[in-house]
């Protein structure tokens, strides 16, 4: 089986509206508010290479409530997540599958499930306004132990169709998510872990991270202390590994720089990188690198 790729990554903020404004700042044209069928919601950021951020809020404490009780592990892990790091954060890799019944059995069999596989479905209106459904399946994993943070699968069953050239053209010119950053004190076992999680290979990189190659991009881990000093990221103390930050490729450099100076807001540049540390609405370190 070849590596899964990158699907989406999954960003629990405190309200979708504080998101989007800070996304909107960012250059990030964002999609409407959706509701999922079980408490939580999101503000999506899609991308023309499919991938895509799922800013997410829990705005329905009945239903989530109720789905905890159901055994919804995406829910549980949520509030799981909100509960160790607080409102926003980065809780979830997701990789995209064209089987997540698959992905489980073999989850299972590595002893790294996290719990019973979701599926369900959610209205959206298409590019005409004509209402639809998308459904998606689910499967889980994560290390035993490994506190707040999950990473799961997505089988898109009936996919909102990525036709909407309005939502996947960013003034800040980014067009994928091409790495994920992981910070782990014990970086080998967690590349491990994430290695057969994405049915991939673990390789050491020259400069001290270890790489595990996917099929549209990389997951980098590393010690804080390495993530520190080749990205600028500053970790906190965490119990397990811990997703810290998102690379995207961007064709030039100069618009999302041009778009943070118009908006006044902070970042740190070197000669192929600008890093946005977290703010109000982004739980995450964003970085953009220049990649034709």
């Amino acid at each position: 089986m070849p590596p899964l790729p990158i699907d989406h990554c999954v960003l629990p903020v405190a309200r979708l509206d504080e998101a989007r404004r800070r996304m909107t700042a960012l250059g990030f044209s964002m999609a409407a508010d959706a509701a999922h069928p079980f408490g939580t919601g999101n503000a999506c950021v899609f991308f023309s290479d499919g991938t895509y951020l799922e800013p997410l809020a829990r705005i329905d404490d009945e239903l989530a409530s109720e789905a905890m009780t159901g055994g919804n592990i995406f829910v549980e892990r949520d509030n799981a997540f909100r509960a160790q790091y607080g409102q926003e954060g980065f809780s979830a890799i997701v990789l995209g599958t064209d089987d997540a019944s698959r992905d489980h059995q073999r989850f299972v069999e590595q002893g790294i499930s996290a719990g019973a596989m979701l599926e369900f479905s959610r209205p959206f209106a298409d590019a005409g306004g004509k209402a639809a459904q998308a459904s998606f399946r689910l499967a889980f994993a994560a290390p035993p132990g490994w506190l707040g943070s999950f990473c799961f699968t997505c089988q898109r069953v009936n996919p909102i169709p990525f036709d909407r050239p309005d939502l996947t053209r960013h003034p800040n010119g980014v067009a994928a998510i091409e790495k994920v950053l992981v910070a782990a004190d014990d970086a080998v076992s967690a590349g491990r872990f994430f290695a057969g999680f994405a049915g991939s290979q673990l390789s050491e990189r020259t400069d001290g991270l270890l790489d595990v190659s996917l099929a549209n991009g990389s997951i980098y881990i590393g010690a804080p202390a390495v993530i520190r000093e080749i990205y600028g990221i500053r970790v906190e103390p965490s119990p397990g590994p811990k997703p810290v930050g998102i690379v995207f490729r961007c064709s030039d450099l100069a618009l999302p720089k041009a778009v943070l100076e118009r908006e006044d807001l902070p970042f740190e540049e070197t000669h192929s990188r600008i890093c946005i540390a977290p703010g109000p609405g982004q739980g995450a370190y964003l970085l953009f690198e220049e990649r034709s």
